[in-house]
């Protein structure tokens, strides 16, 4: 049983409570997912993030074929961290961890998303050759969004 890792982190030029304020919503997640994966909230956005809440989605990750996520927020630090968990959905296993530490003059965001392919042997070949470099993406695109909405990190 192979677990990947992606490992992200991003500087931004605004305060822990910003980025709080903002990661916490998750009508937020719509704004920062590529217009292309199609991604729809179905419920669980009526409040900001909490132990045990439920959101369910739907996203169409690849060949245009809709698919329904539902996560789980696991844990909450208020202010510095949350955990949301794949409950059903496209991964055998979706562990993604958020934090947010101080640093000079703004925050840093790390991702740890922790995940499982599917298919056995077809879920191993197709990691390198679709899930991986479109999570990549993904998160590229995140990091270039959060730049427009909040501004590129100056030190």
């Amino acid at each position: 049983m192979k677990i990947y890792r992606l490992h992200q982190k991003q500087n931004l030029p605004i305060t822990m409570e910003q980025a709080w304020s903002f990661l916490s919503d998750p009508k937020n997640l719509k704004t920062i997912t590529p217009d292309y994966m199609g991604f729809e909230i179905l419920g669980g956005d009526e409040k900001k993030m909490y132990p045990g809440q439920i959101i369910k989605y739907i996203v169409t990750p690849i060949l245009g074929i809709p698919t329904q996520w539902v996560t789980e927020i696991t844990h909450v630090k208020e202010g510095e961290y949350f955990v949301d968990e794949q409950r059903f959905g496209p991964y055998s296993l979706w562990h993604h961890k958020h934090f947010i530490h101080p640093i000079k003059n703004g925050i840093e965001m790390e991702d740890i998303i922790d995940y499982k392919i599917p298919l056995g042997f077809l879920g191993k070949m197709a990691h390198p050759l679709v899930v991986e470099p479109k999570l990549k993406e993904i998160f590229e695109y995140r990091k270039k969004k959060l730049n427009e909405l909040f501004g590129e990190y100056k030190s």
